[in-house]
């Protein structure tokens, strides 16, 4: 049995699949624009964690990720410019290059966090023809008008819109601080948009009202019923997606079909940074090449990630990520260790499984690792197995390599070290580790002394 929190109804639910043993999952990609930030880059880990937690449990996985590669403006309101034109001349490429450069430095970076690659990987672009059948579909049922820049879905025709996040028009209506143009509703939103008069986009298409292009909503609508069906079993993406992005996907999708979109939304939170919401934007843009650049493994970032829940906000610090390269480093020390094999041990994976299947207690369940390598209650089969979820690449790691003669005057640092955390001599033993560190080793303390390895 598996436990997940569900965005819809609030509540915290064992997931039945529609189909007995299969599992559709959608998730939300990227808008190709930009390098993807940290922050994003949690979404993708927590969908991955919940992927390897059901294939884990017997499940059989489809996995459609969309690449967003035109019509997400730079406003949630429907006006601004597209994210991609706006990329295409802050680098003077087309738009088409921009698109791909930044959907492979984004593939580069899910590789490197050692996470599953979808089923398969729809751009946009490639299915403007099934977004604009379900814009007719729409048309032909009443759901849509024309204003002077686009065709609109008017959210008033759909009793329940908001259900998602539980929004309220009135709530709406009286918090409206922007003017909305020719929208009837606040909450009304583009499903394509007409090509600026006199001006030559990039990225444009022919379509029954008009040249233009899609609305950002509605590709992952037209993309997840093609490849999953409609019905499908679980939707995923960050928590900002919540108010707008999924809410309007469901408002499309149901008024098209007359069915729900997706029985499970699973949602992830933000990573803050100084308790501030990273974005491309702010001061606070780190990428994941930023943090290989100084020096961390992607893997210390997944391994940092994996200590917080992911429906709980994490603040990153570069303190708690070099702890966590430290924490992840000591993993690998101690997988080395351990015994290949112990007489067979239900309770310890057990208990493992109960953790990631409570809708995933990742914390609950590195700590209860922890707690059994101090215990010396765990060998190296049975942490190999719970890596199948962990995805730290233990395995690679295992293997004791062969250490190289220190230099003598790193030995002599490290026995420097260790006399000053005999003497209880703090400050001396923490000057000592800044600069082994300095000169390229990671310090880990343990009972026998100071151990240091190359980074």
């Amino acid at each position: 049995m598996i436990l997940l929190y569900n965005t819809l109804t609030k509540k915290i639910e064992e997931f039945k699949p529609l189909k007995n043993k299969k599992v559709g999952l959608y998730a939300c990609g990227p808008t190709v624009y930009h390098h993807a930030h940290i922050g994003n880059l949690r979404a993708y880990l927590f969908e991955d964690i919940l992927k390897r937690v059901l294939i884990h449990q017997g499940f059989k996985v489809k996995h459609i990720m969309n690449i967003t590669d035109v019509g997400h403006l730079t406003s949630n309101g429907d006006t601004g410019e597209d994210k991609m034109e706006k990329g295409s001349r802050r680098e003077k490429k087309s738009a088409w290059e921009i698109a791909k450069f930044y959907t492979q430095s984004f593939l580069k970076d899910t590789a490197n966090l050692n996470i599953l690659p979808p089923d398969k990987l729809p751009r946009a672009t490639d299915h403007i023809k099934e977004q604009i059948n379900l814009i007719k579909l729409l048309e032909k049922k009443g759901f849509t008008y024309r204003t002077a820049d686009g065709i609109y879905f008017d959210t008033s025709k759909l009793p329940d819109y908001g259900k998602l996040a539980r929004l309220r028009s009135q709530d709406l209506k009286a918090g409206a601080r922007v003017e909305f143009g020719e929208k009837k509703n606040i909450t009304d939103f583009a499903l394509w948009k007409f090509s600026p008069s006199g001006e030559k986009r990039q990225m444009e298409w022919k379509s029954p009202w008009g040249l233009g292009f899609p609305g950002w909503h509605i590709e992952c609508s037209a993309m997840a019923t093609k490849y999953l069906g409609q019905p499908f079993d679980i939707h995923a993406g960050g928590i900002d997606h919540i108010p707008v992005h999924h809410t309007n996907e469901i408002a499309q999708s149901e008024a098209a079909f007359d069915k729900s979109l997706a029985n499970v939304w699973m949602h992830s939170e933000f990573l803050l940074i100084s308790e501030t919401k990273m974005a491309k934007s702010g001061d606070n843009f780190i990428t994941l090449t930023t943090l290989i650049e100084k020096g961390f493994s992607p893997l210390a970032y997944r391994y940092f990630l994996l200590q917080g829940h992911y429906r709980k906000q994490l603040n990153f610090t570069w303190e708690a990520l070099e702890a966590a390269q430290t924490g992840l480093e000591r993993l690998y020390e101690a997988a080395r260790r351990l015994p290949k094999k112990l007489p067979e041990n239900k309770t310890l994976p057990e208990a493992f499984h109960k953790h990631i299947t409570n809708d995933l207690d990742l914390p609950g369940g590195l700590a209860l690792i922890w707690k059994a390598v101090n215990e010396k209650t765990i060998d190296q089969k049975t942490l190999l197995h719970f890596d199948e979820i962990l995805g730290l690449d233990i395995k690679k790691n295992i293997k004791e390599k062969k250490a190289a003669a220190l230099p003598l005057e790193i030995e002599k640092l490290v026995k420097q070290r260790d006399t000053a955390r005999e003497n209880k001599n703090w400050d001396e033993s923490d000057r000592l580790r800044q600069e082994l560190e300095q000169h390229g080793y990671s310090v880990i303390d343990t009972k026998e002394g100071t151990k240091i390895i190359e980074k």
